[in-house]
């Protein structure tokens, strides 16, 4: 299993989070919206957390993982908040004296290469609308694969693994808190009876 080749631009990371902390412009309490691995392991210290609705952006297992959950010669998949359609997820409140060294912890995990566009996304929560941190991806980037068809989803469930697991085991991680948050996502829940389809999982 391989994907085309394609060069992987490196960004500046330090500098898109200097951007990113003027536009949020440190007034208030930081927030953050998770959509995949950031609700069942997000490695920071949140004081509050919410449900929450994002509009014109969608979780899709579609970016592509050489170290995490892949290698070079194996590449892996990790879910990326992609244009179109609407996502639910989880928002986290962080204070703000707090924010800066938070938000430093969690640009060295999600940001070492500048791989996603962070944007200040409106969501929709039960207690009223917030402006939160959402690590998005344009699908011009070379990371993005696209649709990819069901027949080479299942070679990369099968077969890519990284230093942090196998896409299948993130893929399953992501449903079962979807599912504890209950949060209903069809095309999650589509990949994993997919896997079970071909004995890769129970």
């Amino acid at each position: 299993m391989s994907f085309p080749f394609e060069a992987m631009c490196v960004r500046d990371p330090q500098a898109m989070l200097a951007s990113t902390v003027a536009a949020w412009g440190g007034a208030g309490d930081l927030w953050v919206f998770g959509y995949a691995s950031l609700i069942w392991r997000p490695e920071f210290d949140a004081d509050e957390q919410r449900g929450a609705v994002v509009h014109g952006w969608h979780r899709s297992l579609a970016m592509r993982s050489r170290i995490n959950r892949g290698t070079p010669e194996c590449p892996g998949l990790v879910f990326a908040l992609v244009p179109g359609g609407s996502c639910r997820g989880m928002v986290y409140r962080i204070e703000r004296s707090r924010a800066a060294a938070e938000l430093e912890r969690l640009w060295a995990r999600e940001m070492p290469t500048g791989v996603y566009d962070p944007k200040w996304l409106a969501c929709r929560t039960p207690l009223g609308r917030v402006n939160a941190l959402a690590f998005t991806l344009n699908r011009n980037s070379p990371a993005h694969t696209g649709a990819l068809p069901d027949e080479q989803m299942i070679d990369v469930l099968r077969s890519a693994r990284g230093r942090f697991g196998s896409t299948l085991d993130y893929l399953l991680d992501t449903a079962r808190s979807l599912n504890a948050c209950g949060i209903r996502d069809r095309d999650v829940e589509r990949l994993v009876a997919l896997a079970r389809g071909h004995a890769l999982t129970r």
